[in-house]
């Protein structure tokens, strides 16, 4: 599975921004979907996770105001980010676990949020 993340940008506060992400390979629809973010020196973070039943999950920090999306025809996932702050800044990265524990990851994709 190669993945392929885009979408990232430089955005104010307040704003909204969506990341795509384009998976290659077979089976898509088999996949657990994630994106994650990372800021430097910090470990990386859940943000977001969508099972192969399309049931979501989401930390406290971006509940409510993130949406993750899957669309399996296209082997894609999708991030919505709505109301965002400084401390969403950060290189985000979309992962693809094939059960029971194969993890594969794309290269990041960079948000920044300027107030």
């Amino acid at each position: 599975v190669q993945l392929q993340a885009s979408g990232g940008g430089l955005v104010q506060v307040g704003g909204s921004l969506r990341l795509s992400c384009a998976a290659s390979g077979s089976l898509f629809s088999t996949l657990i979907m994630a994106w994650y973010r990372q800021v430097s020196g910090n470990k990386r973070e859940l943000v977001a996770g969508t099972r192969t039943d399309n049931t979501t999950h989401y930390p406290e920090s971006v509940k409510e105001r993130f949406t993750i999306s899957r669309d399996n025809a296209k082997k894609m996932v999708y991030l919505h980010m709505n109301s965002l702050k400084p401390e969403d800044t950060a290189v985000y990265y979309c992962k693809a676990r094939r059960p029971p524990a194969t993890d594969y990851w794309g290269k990041g994709t960079l948000v920044t949020v300027s107030s």
